[in-house]
């Protein structure tokens, strides 16, 4: 166990490592000024240029300048926007947990839809049911997701007008933004009408958290039906049933266990669509997270807060792949028994 978690926070250390080194160049590949890439300040003057180039130890060596940068993001200081002359770390810690309350609700709602789904097709499979749940996954996975997104609101929205059309929650409700959350930010506000401030940012929630989940659903169900039916026609699932087993015996004895082995692997491959399909739809429904964000960034060319918000996103989804990858090895060792070809 040691050595595979050793194995894994390096993999995690050199990846990491990588992507800051990529951030670094980019103040260099990025057109313009290499000064206002870095700091997100024009300078106008040749004075405040020679005293930013020494702030930012840009009259030193590429040396130096890396290890200040690296100083700098350890630190939490990242600059600042060159377009909103904000700091960049006080915005990315307000558009980012949006993103990830965004994705965790998706994420949770794939994964308790899909999976029994994938479990009930996959033991009545081949059978009216099946086809349905088939029928509903490949049509789910069919669907762009900014496609399915402008469905959304054009008929919840603009025909019906059932749920409000973008943002996170009714600009009459002033929540405190303490965790990033606007669920737990209502909770544990001291709103008058924190009741109604809850309904709304529900209401808010559910057709961004739809679109992003029917395709991760769709993905957990067949992923979780191939699964349970390879599994359920196994030898030693034969050898029980002669001696006596049903099949619901030994599919909760045995075959739950066994097919959801591989289910966590599919979490981690997930966590980068989530983002991605969360980035679109944040923009279609104006959700105030890091992809609309990096979004507006890039339409402002503002390179400053583009070169941070892509090491954030990255970072995270290294972080979190790599945790829910040594997880499942953890949790399944037969994992790590490669099969090595032989001539």
């Amino acid at each position: 166990m040691i050595s595979l978690l050793l194995r894994y926070f390096n993999l995690m250390v050199l990846t990491i490592a990588v992507l800051v080194i990529i951030s670094f160049s980019l103040a260099y590949m990025f057109p313009g000024d290499t000064l206002t890439n870095i700091s997100g300040i024009v300078p106008q003057s040749d004075e405040q240029r020679v005293a930013l180039e020494a702030a930012f130890k840009l009259d030193r060596s590429i040396f130096v300048q890396f290890w200040y940068y690296l100083q700098n993001l350890l630190n939490g200081d990242w600059g600042v926007s060159s377009s909103s002359q904000l700091s960049l770390f006080d915005e990315i810690s307000i558009a980012f947990p949006a993103t990830i309350e965004l994705i965790s609700y998706a994420l949770f709602v794939s994964i308790f839809v899909g999976i029994p789904l994938g479990f009930i097709g996959g033991i009545w499979h081949h059978k009216p049911f099946d086809f349905g749940v088939v029928t509903f996954s490949v049509v789910s996975y069919s669907f762009p997701v900014f496609w399915l997104a402008v469905i959304f609101i054009t008929i919840f929205c603009l025909q019906l007008g059932y749920l409000p059309l973008s943002g996170r929650v009714n600009f009459l409700y002033d929540v405190p933004h303490s965790s990033g959350f606007i669920l737990l930010d209502i909770i544990t506000s001291d709103l008058p009408d924190k009741k109604d401030a809850f309904i709304d940012a529900l209401r808010h929630l559910i057709l961004p958290t739809a679109s992003i989940a029917l395709v991760t659903t769709a993905i957990f169900i067949r992923f979780t039906r191939r699964s349970i039916m390879d599994e359920m026609n196994k030898g030693y699932v034969d050898a029980a049933k002669s001696r006596g087993f049903t099949t619901k015996q030994i599919f909760f004895k045995h075959g739950l266990r066994n097919s959801l082995l591989p289910i966590l692997p599919l979490m981690a491959m997930q966590i980068s669509t989530l983002i991605t399909n969360a980035m679109v739809v944040e923009t279609i429904f104006s959700w105030p997270g890091i992809g609309n964000w990096l979004i507006q960034a890039i339409y402002q060319r503002d390179y400053p807060a583009i070169r941070i918000g892509m090491l954030v996103v990255s970072v995270f989804v290294v972080t979190l792949t790599i945790s829910i990858e040594f997880i499942s090895r953890a949790f399944d060792p037969a994992r790590d028994k490669y099969q090595r070809a032989s001539i």
